[in-house]
């Protein structure tokens, strides 16, 4: 048998990354404690003081693996001697803000990345994630902005309750000293006796947490394996760890500004759990199976409540035990060496399970009739869970703790390098979209564990053998009391941190690498300059007006005003600087706009002119009719229609995204109909499609050809992506042919497009920084 070599497992040995991002600190006695900044000076006094105080990684993987060692010589007793209290410390956006002394951003982030989700917060991406009515932000115990901000968060772990409380004590009285206030604290314990392990509802937890490259040590046998744990994949660590090396469908590690290094962004949240009343809904939903004859005779709540888990109470999963739990039998408790390959119907494990919802495995199709995808196209999406119950489990006859009323939930906590594609894809577009697994008749429904979830497909088989439907209706008995997004630095940022600086160098983030990000268009450019461009949109009344044509130049969360002059050297220049896009009414609570198409037959009708205005928010893009009316040298705007989903449009169907709109100059308004090119990006790549939009209050809008790549451009030879067009004002339609200069990232081209069949096009001009621009600088 081979061993890994050192350097197969560098990240055990990291000083850099803290502890509980790789190696959980794997505590049965847990405080969090959320914290607000009252004088910037003191709080890095508080953290210099505290640095050396926090675990990494090689301390904490020592620590697990000598204890782990000392337990398997006892015969599985935990060993009285080894005990520890491990800190680890992250923070908010706010509280990196305000400790480095500039915005972690120079520009906004990417749209559609876990930097931006980061950036704007838990509170304000709720509504995406299902957190509203009793869930929303308003009834939050912390992290709502209307409570106490939370600026950093201090993680506490021990062995034992004294040793927990001490530590509590020692970090209550460096805060006071510091003037740091504690926001809040939540406590929160392994369950005690045969719950242990467990979480609230009688589950056992934290069994499928994957293998991190580097960390773990892969299988002599199958090294796409961890050694000891079959079934248990190794991922690449930089879906945890930015800067290392990730899917290639996640974003970019070159792309996270400097700070992000050996670091991990944090989910903390507080879901409260109503035990009796869960166990009490079961029952009923077992009645009503009994009664439609959907159960077998012997089907117990027990039976039910396994299949909406994926796993019964000891962690077996119900693929492999299909009739009763194996409560002795330590082997299956910890089993991950399964998938659902050979039930891709759901009649085993149903679909909607709350296993198979966060992590379908090897059985999740694009659609039916497809075969499942690899297993490793999933790598992307995990997260590492580090969460534990707080309160005391449910006794009925209990007059104190543990009574019916008594608070109880877990405090989840997770790690991942990207939240908008990791934790938020799996809550928003997983767990809590009744269409996934998709394409499904009946939709499958909504994860019933955690999620109010009416219509629940559970499917049986007559004893003909035909499939048989049964909708179920599911109340929520979880709830979100309380969710902050931070960010745990490694030890390095800490340290400049300490000293009002991101980075260990000049003292200022680098930013994104220049270069084309996967979702907003671009790298980040310089603090001032207005590109990579996300939009022009031409200003109504100001085109080819004495030789001129306005624009707004969109870009970031910022606006400003440009004008081209005609002729040969289309002399550019500044009219109005950058304003917020709060400026706009039309825009409020837009933090970017990702296109713009105009109404083709409401165009400076009267002085007023309407669009559609793509834009995203919690990584997902909706759209809004809005309007703009010029004259008499002022501009107002006004939203006509509220933002819809992006489904609404039939031409854009499968689209997860929209980047831009170039409109086939010969087919504007022919017809009662206008035609466009519509660029967007679809899992992770970018392609166009031919779109029409009619004229008319309907605007009928019809997919004319499908998608098809960048490559069949000539004149975009090279590009793997297009942020933007802009007429040459004084070159449409000249001779023929209609010229547009084409923005990608940092730079931009001239390329035509001639009228008539296959509307040949041609580069005219190559790629130049877009400095040349004065008036984007």
């Amino acid at each position: 048998m081979s061993t890994p070599t050192a350097t197969d497992l560098r990240l055990r040995q990291s000083d850099e990354i803290q502890g509980d991002i790789l190696a959980g600190f794997r505590k049965d006695n847990v405080s969090v404690l959320f914290l607000k900044f009252e004088d910037a000076a003191r709080a890095r006094d508080w953290l210099r003081r505290l640095v050396p105080q926090i675990a990494t990684t090689r301390q904490v993987a020592t620590f697990n693996e000598a204890f782990s060692e000392a337990r398997s010589a006892s015969g599985g007793d935990d060993p009285k001697s080894l005990t520890a209290t491990w800190l680890g410390v992250s923070f908010t956006y706010e509280g990196m803000r305000m400790l480095s002394a500039t915005d972690p951003f120079a520009q906004a982030p990417p749209i559609g990345s876990g930097l931006e989700a980061f950036k704007e917060g838990s509170a304000q991406r709720a509504g995406a994630l299902g957190d509203s009515g009793d869930n929303s932000p308003e009834n939050w115990l912390f992290g709502n902005g209307r409570n106490q901000p939370v600026h950093a968060l201090l993680k506490i772990s021990a062995d034992s309750e004294k040793d927990l409380q001490a530590a509590i004590e020692a970090q209550r009285i460096a805060a006071a000293e510091a003037r740091v206030l504690i926001a809040y604290q939540q406590n929160a314990q392994t369950l005690l006796g045969s719950r242990r392990g467990k979480e609230h509802f009688g589950f056992k937890d934290g069994i499928s947490e994957p293998g991190v490259r580097f960390f773990d040590r892969p299988d002599p046998n199958n090294p796409d394996e961890v050694e000891g744990h079959r079934g248990t994949r190794i991922i690449p660590a930089g879906e945890f760890i930015c800067g290392e090396d990730n899917d290639p469908f996640s974003f970019p590690k070159d792309q996270y500004p400097d700070w992000t290094r050996n670091g991990s962004f944090q989910v903390v949240r507080r879901l409260a759990q109503d035990v009796p009343g869960w166990w009490s809904q079961v029952s009923v939903k077992l009645q009503e199976l009994r009664l439609a004859k959907a159960v077998p005779d012997n089907a117990t709540t027990e039976w039910l409540a396994a299949r909406m888990v994926g796993r019964w109470r000891s962690g077996a999963p119900v693929c492999k035990h299909q009739d009763r739990d194996t409560p002795n039998d330590p082997t299956s408790s910890n089993d991950n060496d399964f998938d659902f390959r050979d039930d891709l119907e759901g009649l085993v494990t149903p679909l909607w399970s709350h296993l198979r919802k966060t992590s379908p495995r090897a059985a999740l199709q694009e659609d039916p009739s497809h075969p499942p995808f690899d297993p490793n196209a999933l790598d992307g999406r995990r997260i590492m869970r580090r969460g534990t119950p707080y309160g005391s489990p449910f006794d009925p006859a209990s007059e104190g703790p543990g009574g019916p009323d008594d608070p109880r939930g877990l405090l989840f906590i997770c790690y991942q390098a990207d939240i908008a594609r990791q934790f938020e894809f799996i809550q928003a577009d997983w767990m809590d979209q009744p269409d996934f697994p998709p394409k499904r008749n009946p939709v499958p429904g909504k994860d019933p564990v955690t999620q109010e979830a009416p219509d629940v497909d559970f499917e049986s088989r007559d004893p003909d053998g035909t499939v048989k439907h049964t909708l179920l209706s599911f109340q929520q008995f979880v709830r979100t009391t309380g969710s902050v997004y931070a960010f745990m630095p490694s030890v390095s940022t800490l340290k400049a941190l300490c000293d009002g600086r991101l980075t260990g160098g000049s003292g200022q983030t680098t930013g994104q690498t220049t270069g084309q990000t996967q979702q907003g268009g671009g790298g980040q450019a310089a603090s001032g300059k207005a590109y990579p461009c996300d939009e022009f949109l031409a200003v109504p009344d100001q085109q080819r007006r004495g030789g001129q044509s306005q624009y707004w130049v969109f870009h970031a969360d910022r606006c400003r005003r440009i004008s081209v002059a005609d002729g040969s050297a289309h002399t550019d220049r500044m009219v109005d600087g950058d304003t917020g896009l709060t400026a706009w009414t039309c825009l409020q609570g837009v933090g970017r706009v990702d296109c713009v198409l105009p109404m083709p037959d409401l165009q400076n009708p009267d002085g007023k002119s309407w669009y559609w205005v793509f834009h995203s928010t919690a990584g997902r893009q909706q759209y809004r009719a809005v309007s703009i009316t010029c004259g008499g040298g002022s501009t107002t705007s006004a939203v006509e229609r509220q933002d819809r989903d992006l489904g609404a449009w039939n031409s854009l169907g499968g689209v997860d995204r929209m980047d831009c709109f170039l409109p086939v100059p010969d087919q504007q308004r022919v017809g009662g109909k206008s035609w466009y090119w519509a660029f967007h990006t679809t899992g992770g790549r970018q392609r166009y499609r031919l779109v029409s939009v009619a004229d008319g209050a309907a605007h009928t809008d019809v997919c004319e050809r499908t998608d098809r790549e960048l490559s069949q451009w000539g004149s975009l030879n090279g590009l793997s992506r297009v942020d933007c067009f802009l007429p040459v004002p004084d070159c449409q339609r000249v001779g023929g042919r209609s010229e547009f200069w084409c923005f990608s990232g940092q730079s931009y081209r001239r390329i035509s497009i001639a009228d008539g069949s296959g509307h040949p096009d041609r580069l005219v001009s190559g790629d130049r920084s877009c400095d040349a621009w004065s008036s984007l600088l």
